[in-house]
């Protein structure tokens, strides 16, 4: 069943809009860093592994964003944020969605790998950053992720 969004006063709903902003965070704490198995109720690539990704829907700045996604999808709070670094835009156009995705890579260092999942994903994982090769074969990744790890790594 397709989770479906009910924008909040202020918000804009982009499911059906051609061009949507969004931000992609990389969650890093030492030397390791966070993907997340997106739910297979997921409006968008259900079951790929990812960042922490969300629509830049209000008025809201790109870190507080930030912070509102970790806090929402992983209950990472504000004071657990060591440092957020945003990284080049990147386009990326998506023919199965029929939209261009306008993503602000940011890069999130968190002083705790404590957190929990809500419903938007089902499972996470810790990498190094030398196992990239691994991840690209053996599961199954959104198709910007590594264009972003090689931006911040």
């Amino acid at each position: 069943m397709e989770t479906k969004f009910i924008p909040k006063s202020g918000q804009v709903d982009y499911t059906n809009i051609r061009y949507a902003p969004t931000i992609n965070c990389i969650v890093k704490y030492q030397d390791e860093f966070l993907l997340v198995e997106r739910s297979l109720d997921s409006n968008f690539y259900p079951g790929y592994w990812n960042g922490i990704s969300g629509f830049l829907d209000d008025n809201k700045d790109i870190n507080q964003k930030v912070e509102e996604e970790l806090l929402e999808e992983l209950d990472i709070k504000p004071d657990q944020i060591v440092a957020i670094k945003i990284g080049q835009l990147i386009y990326k156009d998506e023919k199965e969605y029929n939209k261009t995705w306008i993503v602000f890579p940011v890069l999130v260092e968190v002083n705790s790998k404590e957190m929990h999942l809500n419903f938007e994903n089902r499972n996470y994982q810790w990498f190094k950053i030398n196992e990239i090769s691994e991840i690209v074969s053996k599961y199954k990744i959104m198709s910007n992720i590594i264009e972003i790890l090689k931006m911040f790594f």
